[in-house]
């Protein structure tokens, strides 16, 4: 018996070491290998730094004639894009290249622009200066006022400082800024949102769909004069 029990426990020790790894699970060299797997997907997507050359010779061939050398339009039918998140504008860019975001002409020029032109160009037009807005409609700026910071509760209309903040500045990543932005393209949007002309924000549709006329007029032009 004692020849036995010494002869399996030399058959044991001479097999190889079990991995501390529960059956499925990787053992340490497979672990590294998994660990480097997703690192190595990260890195092609880990976008590299913009080019803010580059970016200001596209944005002067392709987009200055609208929204002004710098950024500053200077016609109220097209946004101020100067200081604006560079990620929501990579977003609208990519959404009119695809459709998602109606409007013919700017599809047209987010057609010949490539990921990497999208991102030159938005962070360029964000490290520019924003040339300060005014509000026009003396009468209407205490209503515009109201419903920015308090909404309108009996509606369930959410104050637009909420996610845009009290400055009109915005949450970059998340929100616009939307700061000195000219009165007549703000109130233009929210009535393309609340009429389901543009449709690529669920959240923004929901809100303007409970806005009149005048509330959004109001509202706008209060945009243009938040510093």
């Amino acid at each position: 018996m004692k020849l036995l029990a010494t002869s399996l426990l030399a058959a044991l020790l001479a097999l190889p070491a079990m991995s501390s790894f529960a059956a499925g699970e990787a053992a340490p060299a497979d672990a590294a290998q998994a660990q480097a797997a997703p690192a190595a997907a990260v890195a092609p997507a880990m976008a590299a730094k913009p080019d803010l050359v580059k970016g200001e010779a596209t944005f002067t061939a392709v987009c200055a004639a609208c929204h002004g050398a710098d950024g500053n339009s200077g016609t109220p039918a097209y946004p101020k894009l100067s200081q604006q998140h560079p990620e929501y504008l990579v977003k609208q860019l990519q959404e009119y290249k695809t459709g998602k975001r109606k409007n013919a002409i700017m599809q047209g020029f987010a057609a010949t622009l490539s990921d990497a032109d999208m991102k030159n160009v938005a962070y360029w037009a964000t490290s520019k200066q924003a040339k300060p807005g005014f509000a026009k409609e003396k009468e209407l700026v205490t209503l515009g006022e109201r419903i920015y910071r308090g909404g309108i509760s009996d509606r369930q209309i959410p104050a637009c400082a909420g996610c845009h903040s009290p400055t009109g500045a915005g949450i970059p990543s998340q929100y616009p800024r939307l700061s000195g932005q000219h009165s007549e393209y703000t109130a233009a949007q929210l009535t393309y949102f609340r009429d389901g002309v543009r449709t690529n924000s669920i959240q923004m549709t929901q809100v303007a769909a409970k806005l009149n006329d005048k509330e959004i007029r109001a509202v706008a032009d209060y945009i243009a004069g938040l510093r």
